[in-house]
């Protein structure tokens, strides 16, 4: 273990290496168990149907040719492939400890040990009305001396695939509400740019939403049929490129509730 996170005397969520996974589980630290501040845990990690879904975690499958998001990788024309093409991201160091917060040094590595990507990773929690909230945000900068590309299923050819980034896997508990303030279901919400998303359990929920505009730009990634999961799109139609010693940044918030506050109370915490 990382780092743990503590609210009100409750460990709310554990930071984990993941360095002892193998290569096709896409090594990487991700927070597991995250937890409602009543005990719930909200997270799931190496679930049977996708087993390199680690908790609350950033990846991408696409990183200058190389797969950085575990399990098999979409090649136009063909679907997903198993490749010998995975990396991994490895903790590089804490740069700062508290109880409600830690900032995170970590590299994105090819299997040959070359790094692609050197990445801050700032961790923050604070107690909110309904619950507690978790903002992560991500800053990635170019490694290499020369143009990076970072893509996706969708950039390579699997339309409404363009998951990568932020990715949150849920465990899977009975039949859960996903809603924005526009719509409601998988097919409503899924790819939208809306302002924040909110998924309601039995007795939980949570919401997200982006700290700033490039994030409310991404689209959103749902899946509530094939297996619980939510995620922003960082490459939802187009590559993107970053230039040598170039950076991208992104941030996100989560709402984590017990019980089940309205969408007014959610827009009102957005």
């Amino acid at each position: 273990m990382i780092a743990r996170l503590r609210l009100a005397d409750v460990v709310v969520a554990e930071c984990v290496e993941g360095a002892e996974l193998p290569a096709h589980l896409g090594p990487r630290p991700h927070l597991h168990p995250v937890r409602t501040l009543g005990g719930r845990t909200v997270t799931d990690v190496r679930p049977a149907d996708h087993p390199w879904h680690l908790g609350f975690s950033v990846a991408l499958q696409d990183v200058d040719g190389w797969n950085l998001w575990g399990g098999g990788t979409f090649v136009r024309d063909e679907g997903y492939v198993d490749r010998d093409d995975h990396g991994r991201i490895e903790h590089a160091g804490l740069v700062e400890v508290r109880d409600d917060a830690f900032d995170q040094r970590l590299r994105w590595r090819t299997p040959r040990g070359e790094t692609l990507l050197d990445e801050h990773r700032r961790v923050r929690a604070r107690l909110v009305e309904h619950g507690w909230e978790l903002e992560v945000t991500t800053a990635l900068t170019n490694a290499t001396g020369r143009e990076l590309r970072l893509g996706s299923p969708a950039t390579n050819g699997c339309p409404g695939a363009g998951y990568g980034g932020f990715f949150w896997r849920l465990p899977s508990i009975g039949e859960p509400r996903v809603f924005t303030a526009a719509g409601a279901g998988e097919r409503e919400v899924h790819d939208t740019t809306a302002r924040w998303l909110a998924w309601a359990g039995q007795d939980h929920t949570l919401a997200f939403t982006g700290t700033d505009e490039a994030t409310r730009r991404d689209p959103w990634f749902v899946r509530v049929h094939d297996y619980p999961g939510i995620g922003s799109q960082l490459a939802a139609r187009e590559p993107l490129s970053l230039s040598p010693g170039g950076g991208l940044s992104r941030g996100l918030r989560v709402l984590i509730a017990d019980g089940a506050p309205d969408a007014g109370a959610i827009e009102k915490w957005a």
